[in-house]
């Protein structure tokens, strides 16, 4: 009988390191895919960056060659560089989002006011400028669809169990979105007349 004893005792102490060995394993699994998400997320905030800083470099030149037609728009070229500094001296996501919204806002004033000049508006360069700028924020949008994505995958395992236990423990984070200005998500009023 003690044989027997002995024989069970040494199948439950397997059973136990089995146990403990896949919950080792299973633990080591959540973490990297934390880790791995957390990187992802990283990795598509410098996406956008990137493109930001195309763009933001590529205001100066627009700014110059709207400068020589629209002399007297001062106020629309000034609110542009400072929308630009604003960018390019941004932090984080929050600061990052609002600098960006008001370069958009300020590069829309100053297309506007490029409607006012019709020599402008034919001017090879501004085409080429309002173009690269073009392609600059498709670049931008898809960068912002992959970042919040990832973010959202990444929120998703900080949040759910049982990874969330071990994104406490490990100080993980949740990562913020990129959202879109408040007055972009309106809808344009259309009138047919």
């Amino acid at each position: 009988m003690g044989e027997n004893f002995r024989g069970v005792k040494m199948l439950l102490e397997i059973i136990i390191v089995f146990i403990i060995v896949l919950f080792l394993l299973y633990f080591g699994y959540l973490y990297n895919s934390l880790v791995q998400l957390r990187n992802r997320v990283e990795n598509a905030w410098s996406q956008i960056d990137v493109q930001l800083k195309r763009r933001a470099d590529l205001v100066p030149n627009l700014v110059e060659t709207v400068k020589g037609y629209a002399k007297h728009e001062k106020t629309v070229l000034e609110n542009v560089t400072r929308a630009r500094s604003a960018l390019m001296d941004a932090r984080g996501v929050g600061e990052v989002e609002k600098a960006d919204n008001m370069l958009t806002g300020a590069l829309k004033s100053l297309f506007a006011v490029a409607e006012n000049y019709p020599n402008l508006k034919a001017n090879e360069n501004f085409l080429k400028l309002q173009e690269e700028l073009e392609e600059i924020e498709n670049r931008i949008a898809y960068s912002r669809q992959f970042y919040n994505d990832t973010v959202l995958m990444y929120n998703n395992k900080c949040q759910m169990i049982p990874s969330n236990i071990i994104a406490s423990l490990f100080n993980f984070k949740e990562a913020e979105f990129f959202q879109i200005e408040e007055s972009s998500r309106k809808l344009p009023k259309v009138k047919f007349e």
